[in-house]
């Protein structure tokens, strides 16, 4: 078995640790807060610090970036923490994974595949490019074996505060009381299962022909939030599904005050029309297939009703 590192305990840090230690790999998690799942060495740093990554880097098969900064602060944390990271994987040898998202691609027409161009507007569109063109430089000089792993809006398990269909979400809806949206529930899109996140992250660390380029992660057929409400509705046995949709003057004037809120706002396009990801590349390369969307609605919901019953 290996070893591999993560940088981040966040939502999908955690369950790619659990999934890599039920595998019988040797894990280590770096986190401001040293925080971790059991059966994990764990390691409170900043994710900047290149000298103390390197430290606990060495002799790893594997370095995970799952770091998430503090969404108002990317182009102050990003650049920083992605450097360090890449100089650790060159300095250590270990095989570099990155969690990426779909941003750089931008507002397009039709599905999302990987060879399209990273043009996307906005800052955090431009921070995510420019971390992946000198990640891909870098491999390409030979100096590190990199990839990328890109998914859509998560949901699953441990989606809480910081997902679209997260603590605003499922709770009410459990309870039989409206669920809150952001925007038009309506819209069809694709959302990616936290699961398939850690399963395909497990997957491209570890096989030599995923590195030297970007994947999607194995994302199913895209549905609409009212879809999802419905039937996690049906799959708690509560009444039929309501949202209540948070109007965007109102989300502007709560961004004054809450930086999460008004940072949003530079991808609602995300949301206003189909936004829809192409993973058969992924699939059909590694055979990894997405969690079907009735057992994940049935698993999110009986995760969302243990953390309630508590």
């Amino acid at each position: 078995m290996g070893k591999h590192v993560i940088v981040g305990a966040g939502q999908i840090g955690r369950l790619l640790a659990e999934r890599l230690v039920a595998d019988g790999h040797e894990v280590t998690v770096v986190s401001r807060s040293g925080s971790g799942p059991d059966g994990v060495t764990k390691v409170a740093a900043s994710a900047a610090d290149e000298a103390r990554l390197t430290q606990v880097t060495q002799g790893a098969d594997v370095l995970y970036n799952c770091a998430n900064p503090q969404y108002h602060r990317w182009t102050q944390d990003w650049p920083p923490m992605a450097a360090a990271i890449l100089g650790t994987a060159q300095t250590t040898g270990a095989a570099l994974t990155i969690l990426g998202n779909l941003y750089p691609y931008g507002q397009v027409d039709g599905p999302m595949t990987e060879d399209l161009p990273l043009a996307g507007p906005g800052v955090k569109a431009q921070v995510r490019a420019r971390m992946w063109a000198e990640a891909l430089a870098a491999h390409e000089a030979g100096r590190v074996r990199v990839t990328e792993l890109r998914g859509s809006d998560y949901y699953g398990p441990g989606v809480r505060d910081q997902g679209h269909v997260g603590d605003r979400f499922f709770p009410p809806l459990l309870a039989g009381k409206p669920a809150t949206y952001l925007h038009d529930p309506s819209v069809v899109r694709s959302w990616t299962y936290v699961h398939d996140v850690a399963a395909a992250l497990v997957t491209a660390g570890s096989d030599e022909r995923a590195y030297g380029r970007a994947w999607h992660v194995p994302t199913a057929a895209p549905f609409s939030a009212r879809e999802l409400a419905d039937q996690a509705a049906a799959a708690a046995g509560t009444s039929p599904a309501r949202i209540r949709r948070l109007p965007y003057w109102a989300q502007d004037v709560l961004g004054v005050a809450v930086p999460m809120m008004r940072e949003l706002k530079e991808t609602r396009y995300q949301f206003s029309r189909p936004f829809i990801l192409d993973s058969s590349d992924f699939q059909a390369t590694f055979g990894q297939r997405p969690t079907p969307l009735d057992e994940a609605v049935a698993a999110t919901v009986s995760w969302w009703q243990a953390q309630l019953a508590r």
